[in-house]
């Protein structure tokens, strides 16, 4: 009778610490995985290669006006594992934004050269151009060794409660990570860069049937909490090769 009684006391015991668990509440690293597993797990965390496209409206910070229109915007992305460096550039990229076959803007990098549709672009200005610019593949890296995971306190963004961590990489730097309470999706990012505090509001989730793959197609870009830009991404391809002529750089000019 006593050994089944004992028995009885550390079933309860067993369950009683299995409902604390349960219960305990998230950390900032249990947050990440979620998130990471939501817009897809290991193809999300190395996706190889990223190709978008769509539309953008960019915004005078003066007036509130609307500056252009870009109604073909395209963006063209190689990653590279074992990212460490939150806001400098990285793998490779290109974006061209064009309004009715005429070209708004064009900004690449090959992995050494930064370009522009005016040419070749010097590293210092180009080294502050990506830290303006670069911050959201730095996710894929944060639960590497290095990183720092930290809470600030949840905020509601677009009607969504989010919880927000702070991920700051090997060097120091830090950027805000806002997660979906429910779905895990990332819905806000934001780090300090030379232009502002720049902020950017995701939304309109679509999940890839093939890779599992989940895009945010609404993407709003503030600085200093003044819209820059609204990105509207209507074609999503992940995993294909891109030809290496989409990130070679113009020749610089001979003059």
């Amino acid at each position: 009778m006593i050994t089944r009684w004992i028995m009885t006391l550390l079933a309860l015991c067993m369950l009683s610490a299995a409902s604390v668990k349960a219960d305990s509440p998230l950390t900032p690293r249990d947050v990440i995985e979620r998130g990471l597993t939501a817009h897809g797990g290991d193809t999300f965390v190395d996706p190889q290669t990223l190709q978008l496209s769509g539309m953008a409206t960019f915004f005078d910070p003066a007036t509130g006006a609307v500056s252009s229109t870009a109604d073909d915007y395209r963006m063209w992305r190689e990653f590279e594992r074992g990212r460490t460096v939150a806001h400098g550039a990285d793998g490779k990229v290109r974006i061209v934004a064009k309004d009715g076959g005429r070209t708004l803007f064009e900004v690449g990098y090959n992995g050494e050269t930064t370009w522009t549709q005016n040419g070749i672009m010097p590293k210092d200005q180009a080294d502050a151009y990506w830290a303006n610019n670069f911050g959201f593949g730095i996710i894929r890296s944060a639960l590497d060794e290095g990183f720092a995971l930290s809470f600030v306190p949840p905020r509601t963004i677009a009607g969504h409660s989010v919880s927000i961590v702070r991920i700051t990489d090997p060097g120091g730097q830090e950027t805000l990570f806002g997660f979906d309470g429910e779905s895990g999706f990332v819905r806000y990012m934001a780090f300090d860069s030379p232009r502002g505090f720049h902020e950017r509001i995701y939304d309109d989730f679509v999940r890839l049937p093939e890779s599992g793959w989940v895009q945010a197609r609404s993407v709003t870009l503030l600085y200093d909490g003044v819209i820059n830009n609204v990105v509207s991404w209507e074609k999503i391809t992940i995993g294909d090769p891109i030809d290496a002529s989409v990130f070679t750089p113009p020749q610089e000019s001979s003059e």
